[in-house]
């Protein structure tokens, strides 16, 4: 008797399929990038046996491309994820997601008296890591820094 021992997800025509995402993190991932308010099919799964990972969460989007900020959103909490795109069931472009070296507008500074919480000024962050290998972000204004833990995306 032959036993099936992996589950298919049928594949996707056209769209994205974000891959590799730590598993603790995915449902943040899901709720940045908006995916609970859009009316295109989704497919989220958690807790994935990876050989990379242990674990790992992936989410497909049907008829979804993102944007750069998107994207840059994704790769503040997920930063060793994949992107993948798909047109026609082919794959047209598939990479690693990777820290940007800086970020503007998405994501609010945790002082309470920078001036981008007190007037109309953009938020904009420089992205390091640390010694440890952690991520940093470093206000231009106010040069708080801030870690993954502090992320608050607007």
């Amino acid at each position: 008797m032959n036993r099936r021992t992996e589950l298919k997800v049928s594949a996707i025509r056209n769209g994205t399929v974000i891959d590799h995402i730590p598993a603790e993190v995915v449902y943040h991932v899901f709720g940045i990038l908006n995916l609970d308010q859009t009316a295109n099919q989704v497919y989220l799964g958690t807790n994935l046996d990876s050989k990379k990972l242990g674990k790992k969460g992936i989410i497909k989007i049907s008829g979804k491309y993102f944007k750069d900020k998107e994207i840059s959103k994704v790769a503040l909490v997920a930063p060793n994820a994949t992107l993948i795109e798909i047109k026609d069931y082919e794959v047209t472009k598939k990479e690693n997601i990777h820290l940007p070296e800086s970020v503007s507008t998405i994501v609010k500074c945790i002082n309470p008296k920078c001036v981008t919480n007190n007037q109309n000024v953009p938020t904009s962050f420089t992205v390091t890591k640390d010694h440890k290998g952690n991520m940093k972000l470093f206000c231009k204004y106010c040069e708080k820094a801030m870690s993954q833990a502090n992320l608050e995306f607007l």
